[in-house]
């Protein structure tokens, strides 16, 4: 194992950079930070020099490549910080099928309601399907809080990976002003006050990078 370097694209738009970041800052661990503008000609020959999808994010390990968001929280739990995942059985399994889930789901709410830290759109992108994935998700939220969350602030009372999995639609849920029950409110405003989701939001507002979908 070598120097971590955690290769990212644009904080105000990348949700999937947001996700590995935020686990790498909230166990404290160590890394340098490549950021890539995904809004140029180059981006995807920029990328290509780190990432064999061509697409971020991207942990680099001495000579070692991680890519996926999912698989980088997966890495970093096997080698650096055992308890990413729930210690209880049932509970390590739920973490890990809802997170999951949230990697390769809901779609219609990534289309329509894409991440951006700097802007507000109260109620926009309410398309069809939309009020279903935000069903689903609140669901899971509800579910992992009643069940698992007794012990701490967290879906699983302390910080999972599935909490970083989760944390963009946080992001989401307050740019599109999204309408939430107390137990989702309650989660948002636990992940959108951790110092590292304002260090992230911050330097997001900060990038003059402007991208349209």
């Amino acid at each position: 194992m070598g120097q971590l370097t955690l290769v990212i694209g644009n904080k105000n738009y990348s949700s999937w950079s947001l996700r590995p970041w935020l686990l790498l800052k909230q166990v404290g661990l160590d890394f340098a930070e490549i950021m890539i503008d995904l809004g140029t000609p180059n981006t995807h020959k920029e990328i290509r020099r780190y990432s064999p999808s061509g697409k971020v994010p991207v942990l680099l390990d001495g000579d070692l490549t991680v890519w996926e968001s999912l698989a980088i929280c997966e890495y970093i739990a096997e080698n650096f910080i055992r308890d990413l995942w729930p210690q209880d059985r049932d509970a390590r399994a739920f973490a890990r099928s809802v997170s999951h889930e949230m990697h390769a789901g809901f779609m219609n709410l990534r289309q329509q309601m894409p991440m951006n830290c700097r802007t507000r759109y109260p109620r926009e992108g309410m398309k069809p399907g939309v009020q279903g994935d935000i069903d689903r998700i609140t669901a899971i939220w509800r579910e992992c809080r009643q069940q698992y969350g007794s012990k701490g602030e967290f879906l699983f009372g302390k910080f999972t990976i599935a909490d970083a999995m989760f944390a963009p639609v946080v992001s989401r849920f307050i740019s599109y002003d999204v309408k939430l029950g107390l137990i989702e409110q309650d989660y948002v405003k636990t992940i959108w006050s951790l110092p590292a989701m304002q260090q992230w939001i911050d330097a997001a507002c900060l990038e003059p990078e402007m991208m349209y979908f």
